[in-house]
């Protein structure tokens, strides 16, 4: 076994509950960490035989761009694809916090925190 990990992915997107939000925008950093079976990448030396960062990027932006009141929602609907698109995938972890977030106060960041492990 082995991990991946996806660290500090920056995206300025436009998620909350707020009209401000869904105009303005906000400054948001992820982190992805998946668990797998690194092996036969490790002999192989090969692509496919591994679960592609790039591919779990790709993921991130795509659903960062999606509009959502909730992090909670974007959250689950990138750790539902890392599972759906990567079925090496044994375990995931993504966190997303939301940069100076519009809540009254001398707040560096608000992070949500979803884990999933295969059944």
């Amino acid at each position: 076994m082995g991990k991946i990990k996806l660290k500090n992915v920056k995206i300025y997107s436009n998620h909350g509950c707020l009209n401000e939000e869904g105009l303005i925008g906000s400054e948001y950093v992820l982190q992805l960490e998946v668990k797998t079976d690194l092996n036969k990448s490790s002999k192989s030396d090969n692509l496919k035989d591994t679960v592609d960062y790039v591919a779990l990027n790709l993921i991130i932006k795509e659903e960062m761009l999606k509009h959502s009141k909730l992090l909670e929602t974007v959250a689950k609907r990138i750790i539902d694809r890392v599972f759906n698109e990567h079925l090496t995938v044994k375990k995931a972890r993504v966190e997303i916090s939301k940069i100076n977030p519009p809540i009254g106060g001398d707040v560096e960041a608000v992070s949500i925190i979803i884990k999933r492990k295969e059944i």
